[in-house]
């Protein structure tokens, strides 16, 4: 005899993609069937509740899900909330799905659509994801951890060659208003200097501490920048084009050309750039990005079980909880200043 359902849950990811999106998925259809809730995958972020696309989640629609990266929902960076006309679609959409609930997975953009549904009565979970760990109210996001092991990886090769060929190597990493994964990849990578949005810094300032390593008889470089750097004395971010998002966002990217050009150009020294881009983001999650994202997905259906809506789950120390979504997007997380001393002991 088939058991009456408490409602029905429904689940989007938005923004990029990141390592353990789908043990999130995973973890809330296997803790929602546990406590007799129907689970609706809703595709490709917001525009799926824009245009009205959905499907049932089962639990063997995520069976095998849990080492694969990316996300089986697809995703977006749509906004749902840039025209009125989109804004009814979605509130239609809701009803006609027949969504009790709502989970939001993604980063300041996604929550920040859901924390104003949740203002307007939409009974919504959000949950943290960002691969760049900037999202205010949680220690840690998941997909970072897998960032970071990828840029160290990349650092450890790319030592190699640059040891061999005497050269400067300049890493580009992800990181738009915070230097998170430029920091800690940096750090655990052995880099001899790194740069970050927290932290402007002049190309004197640089070619410094690359000269003072040249003076001790190592002939070779690693340079890590997050491609919101700013160059001191050189405007602004360093773009693509002149595209945006919908959320406002410009396309990063070409700062690490910008730093080697004119190191080689001030020093002398041989300089080659290397911009690891999306390959930040794919493959398969770390074990801990895969715990991580279990951990928030069971805790997200809990709190909707609890009656605990409007929330954002995160972690704080080594235990999962929960704050409210209208404290969690308030600001920004920039790089502590405690780990940006340490990087720096070792520049030169």
């Amino acid at each position: 005899m088939a058991r009456n359902s408490n409602g029905t849950i429904g689940i989007l990811t938005g923004g990029g993609d990141c390592p353990g999106l789908n043990p999130v998925i995973r973890a809330v259809v296997r803790r929602a069937d546990m406590l007799n809730y129907r689970v609706l995958g809703i595709k490709n972020g917001w525009l799926g509740l824009v245009k009205g696309i959905a499907e049932p989640l089962s639990l063997i629609s995520v069976s095998g899900i849990l080492p694969r990266g990316g996300t089986i929902l697809g995703t977006s960076r749509t906004n749902p909330l840039k025209n009125e006309e989109d804004k009814k679609r979605v509130y239609a959409n809701l009803k006609k799905f027949k969504i009790d609930y709502l989970i939001a997975v993604g980063g300041e953009d996604t929550l920040g659509v859901a924390r104003k549904l949740s203002a307007e009565g939409v009974k919504v979970i959000g949950i943290p994801k960002t691969i760049d760990n900037d999202i205010a109210g949680t220690d840690q996001t998941f997909g970072f951890d897998t960032a970071v092991s990828i840029v160290t990886e990349a650092i450890d090769r790319l030592h190699t060659t640059a040891e061999s060929h005497q050269r400067v190597m300049v890493v580009e990493v992800m990181g738009r208003h915070t230097g998170w994964i430029a920091t800690v990849g940096g750090l655990a990578g052995g880099a001899d200097c790194i740069l970050i949005p927290e932290e402007p810094m002049t190309i004197e300032e640089i070619c410094e501490v690359l000269e003072k390593r040249h003076s001790r008889g190592r002939l070779f470089s690693i340079v890590v920048v997050a491609e919101g750097f700013k160059l001191a004395g050189y405007g602004d971010v360093v773009t693509k084009d002149k595209k945006v998002d919908q959320f406002g966002h410009e396309h990063l990217g070409g700062i690490g050309e910008v730093v080697a050009q004119e190191i080689e150009k001030r020093t002398g020294y041989e300089t080659r750039v290397t911009v690891l881009g999306h390959v930040q983001r794919g493959g398969s999650p770390t074990a801990f990005d895969r715990v991580l994202g279990t951990r928030y997905g069971v805790k997200a259906v809990d709190l909707i079980h609890e009656g605990k809506l409007g929330m954002m789950v995160c972690l704080k120390g080594n235990r999962i909880t929960y704050i409210p979504l209208k404290k969690a997007m308030t600001k920004l997380k920039y790089v502590d200043r405690e780990l940006i001393d340490t990087a720096e002991i070792f520049y030169g």
